[in-house]
């Protein structure tokens, strides 16, 4: 029987962000897309769209992003029966959820902090579990590879400021997170890849934050903000490096960005 290879991507906001692009893109790729994300309407409409297109797609909402959680949503998306009737292969996963929690030292709360661990280092952690034992089950590709596993950074992820104590504590340790996983599983031909995300990222929420012409300016001016069709796109290179050559970590920025 032929095989289809599955990208599983977790976290997908209200759908015009990083997740849910690279949920388009790699549908357009060949992929069957399994969506994961705690708003169950945005899992569907996301899902909807892409089968509506042509192509195969699967809504997987979660109530929160606990370790159980986790564990439980990926075995439902590898014993999901897809339309088609090729074998499916996880072959690629995004960790492209996270909590943000912006605020001085002295005011995050348990909560907050309990908010930031979560998303950033206990679900991780189960995400990661899965998806290692899944490639583990696939043949090495022409390119050398079982699966590639992608996770989504953020500026504080390598350095902390004023309003990111508790972010930059979660993004911190993914980080160190993912170079551990690379450190460990890249000699199984498993791909670890992490990328820094300097900047803003053009979705509605972030445009509806800014008024008038600023608005408007975010909306057309590429140089000031990232498209997350481009950082999709990234994504897609990733996961199609050849094993002689694969990137750990990429940071990716708008051209006027101030670094």
């Amino acid at each position: 029987m032929s095989v289809r290879p599955v990208f599983i991507v977790a976290g997908i906001g209200n759908g015009t962000g990083t997740g849910a692009s690279a949920a388009r893109l790699f549908a357009k790729s060949g992929y069957r897309v399994a969506i994961i994300a705690r708003n169950a309407d945005h899992v569907k409409n996301l899902a909807q769209e892409i089968t509506t297109a042509g192509f195969e797609a699967a809504p997987f909402p979660v109530a929160d992003y606990s370790y159980k959680s986790v564990l439980g949503v990926f075995d439902a998306v590898r014993a999901h029966q897809w339309p088609t009737p090729e074998r499916a292969e996880v072959r690629v996963a995004l960790w492209n959820a996270g909590s943000g929690v912006f605020k001085t030292f002295l005011n995050v709360t348990e909560e907050d902090l309990a908010s930031a661990l979560e998303s950033n280092v206990t679900a991780p952690f189960a995400f990661s579990r899965q998806a290692v034992l899944a490639f583990r089950e696939n043949s090495i590709d022409s390119l050398g590879r079982r699966g590639t596993l992608l996770f989504t950074g953020a500026t504080a992820s390598w350095r902390g400021n004023v309003f990111t104590s508790a972010f930059a504590a979660g993004k911190f340790a993914l980080r160190a997170l993912t170079q551990s996983l690379n450190k460990e599983f890249g000699k199984e031909n498993i791909h670890v890849a992490h990328t820094i995300i300097d900047g803003g990222i053009l979705t509605d929420r972030s445009a509806e934050r800014r008024e008038g012409a600023a608005r408007d300016e975010y909306k057309t001016n590429e140089d000031i903000r990232l498209n997350p069709d481009s950082i999709a796109q990234s994504y897609l290179y990733l996961t199609n490096q050849d094993r002689s050559a694969w990137t750990w970590e990429l940071d990716l920025r708008p051209a006027h960005e101030k670094w």
